[in-house]
This record gives C-alpha cells, structure tokens and sequence, in this order.
C-alpha cells in the first residue's frame, strides 16, 4: 500500500521554472522505481521522466536537458524541477511508483498512482 499526492504544479510563462513534489507515505519501502507522467487534454499520457532508487534516471526526449527527476529516499518524496517550460508542457502531471527495477517497467503497470497536478505554461 503506496499513497502519492503532488504538489506544485501552477500556472507559469514560457521559459519559467516549477518544482513538482510527490509525497509517498503508506509501505514505501522497497519502492524502487518512481516516475511522472503527463497527458495534455486530447492526448495519450506520456511517460515523461523516471528514477530508480539508485538514481538511475530516463527521460522522454520532449523533456530532456529541461527537466530533473530526484528522490529523497529518506523523506520518501520524488521531485520533478522543471526548467525552460514551454506551452507544450501543459499538461496534468501524475506521479506513479512500483516494487519494481525501472528496467522491467514496460512489463507491469505502475500500480501507485497520484492524483495528478496541473502544470499550465503560457506563451
């Protein structure tokens, strides 16, 4: 049993920052893969940046060199900085985590789920 809420998403101009937090409480231990997705309205969710619980990290080529993925193990939290947004990051963006190696994360579905929080980026 896994709970995640999001925090920090807003609204922003193109070329700001945000810092999104993610807060896992609940049997955390073991949690070894962790990850934000995104779906922008009319369009499929997308796996945006993930992290395992060595560091180890992956990003989708729409965010790379803009976006950070970090975890504090000990705090239990997943954080996503966000640099040089632009409008198409405007999207609602989801934490997700699994007992699982991020390599094996296309065979299981991510079973913990947040809420979601909204990112808005203006021109």
């Amino acid at each position: 049993q896994v709970q995640l809420v999001e925090s920090g998403g807003g609204s922003v101009q193109a070329g700001g920052s945000l810092r999104l937090s993610c807060l896992a409480s609940g049997s955390t231990y073991s949690t070894y893969c962790m990850a934000w997705f995104r779906q922008a309205q009319g369009k499929e969710r997308e796996e945006a940046a993930v992290i395992g619980r060595d560091g180890t990290t992956y990003y989708a080529d729409s965010v790379k060199g803009r976006f950070t993925i970090s975890r504090d193990n000990a705090k239990n939290t997943l954080y996503l900085q966000m640099n040089s947004l632009k409008p198409e990051d405007t999207a609602m963006y989801y934490c997700a985590a699994a007992r699982i190696s991020c390599s094996v994360r296309y065979i299981s579905p991510f079973p913990y789920w947040g809420q979601g929080t909204q990112v808005t980026v203006s021109s």
